[in-house]
């Protein structure tokens, strides 16, 4: 379960990013939050993540209360909530197998065992022959699936997507869209930031839709 209780974000230079906002998303659910650029929608994904804490508020997933997080506890946190990001953030000079490999890298996992999350990953997205490709010899959607593989790889309990299909061909949208679906009904909570209405309309989520960082929908 996450839970955002009167949450409000206020940055350092004065703008207010989210006003007062509340909501809940129970476990298994796909959600998708939708609203123009600069609505609030990638400030929802840094403070699930702890990236950056409330002004106001409280923010709950499962027993964390993350508002108040002890810093020791942080990696546990991130562990069962897994992020794909608009611009991939990949490593060019990493091989398809290493990016989707790295937090497994930095969690010191055996090698057998990252390299089995890694294949497990890649079979996920349909991606099973690149394991040897660098980033260059993919296109945006091959690179969108390796992000999403990268965010599989731990097994999360969520999975947290923002603007999935925001640099992609309608078609290759539709493949990314057609993923998180099926990665929802394996049971993990998917939660899409979004204002790509084909998305929303091919996997039909729940709507939390924001505008100027009030939620009203």
């Amino acid at each position: 379960m996450i839970r955002f209780a009167s949450v409000t974000k206020t940055f350092p230079n004065g703008k207010t990013a989210l006003k007062q906002i509340s909501f809940e998303i129970a476990d298994g659910e796909m959600v998708g939050i939708i609203g123009p650029s600069g609505s609030g929608k990638t400030t929802i994904l840094r403070l699930l993540i702890n990236e950056i804490i409330p002004t106001e508020g409280e923010i709950s997933v499962d027993d964390f209360q993350v508002h108040k997080l002890n810093r020791k506890k942080l990696p546990q946190l991130r562990r069962t909530i897994g992020s794909v990001f608009q611009d991939y953030k990949i490593l060019t000079d990493r091989t398809v197998a290493e990016n989707v490999g790295l937090i497994l890298e930095i969690l010191d996992l055996p090698d057998k065992e990252i390299a089995e999350k890694v294949t497990n990953a890649l079979e996920m997205v349909g991606l099973s022959k690149t394991e040897d490709l660098f980033p260059a010899q993919l296109s945006g959607g091959e690179l969108q699936r390796v992000a999403i593989a990268r965010a599989m790889a731990m097994s999360p309990k969520i999975l947290f997507a923002d603007e999935p299909t925001g640099n992609l061909d309608s078609v290759t949208a539709k493949q990314i869209s057609k993923i998180l679906k099926e990665i929802n009904g394996r049971g993990t909570t998917v939660i899409i930031a979004t204002h790509d209405k084909g998305v929303l309309d091919f996997i039909k989520p729940r709507i939390l839709q924001l505008e100027a960082g009030e939620l009203i929908l």
